[in-house]
């Protein structure tokens, strides 16, 4: 599948709401159900404030569709933690299979490694989430530990695994 890939902008506010809101999407989501393009519009022009860290990429298919989405955001405030990001990512059904959540992670661990000053990225997966666990293994993640009962989906309590991936070659920030 062609795909551009680039940061995500307040105009792709609609994507965001119909790909998030897709049951098999949200089904792997931490979020709260039935995001509204106003809510995303807000989340957007949020994470374009000046001074913040997170990146927000977009994948569109060759009719301007929003296939994934996928982003790095700052873990907290603290300063000695400065040196990890969080990641989620979310393709579109149609789209899965197709090499978008490949080419959504290599695009975020470039600018992870080679411009975000970026040692340690962590996540959060379900443990039934096999397809994502494998990505993320393939691109270095390890699971460091298993939360039980983490979150509530579709009326069950289900685990969740944490993983991380440090920098394969930390460069000298001195």
């Amino acid at each position: 599948m062609q795909i551009t890939i680039r940061r995500a902008q307040i105009s792709d506010a609609a994507g965001f709401a119909e790909l998030m809101t897709h049951p098999e999407v949200f089904a792997s989501l931490l979020q709260n159900p039935y995001p509204t393009e106003d809510q995303w519009k807000a989340r957007l022009q949020e994470g374009a404030t000046p001074g913040k860290v997170d990146l927000s990429l977009v994948a569109l298919n060759a009719e301007g569709k929003l296939a994934a989405s996928a982003g790095l955001f700052a873990v907290g405030p603290a300063l000695r933690r400065r040196h990890a990001m969080g990641l989620g990512i979310s393709v579109a059904p149609w789209a899965q299979g197709q090499g978008v959540g490949k080419a959504m992670m290599t695009a975020l661990l470039d600018y992870a490694d080679n411009w975000g000053q970026v040692l340690r990225i962590e996540l959060t997966v379900y443990a039934d989430n096999h397809r994502a666990i494998k990505l993320y293994q393939s691109f270095g993640f390890e699971q460091e530990g298993r939360m039980k009962a983490y979150a509530l989906r579709a009326g069950a309590y289900v685990d969740t695994l944490a993983m991380a991936r440090l920098h394969p070659k930390p460069p000298s920030w001195g």
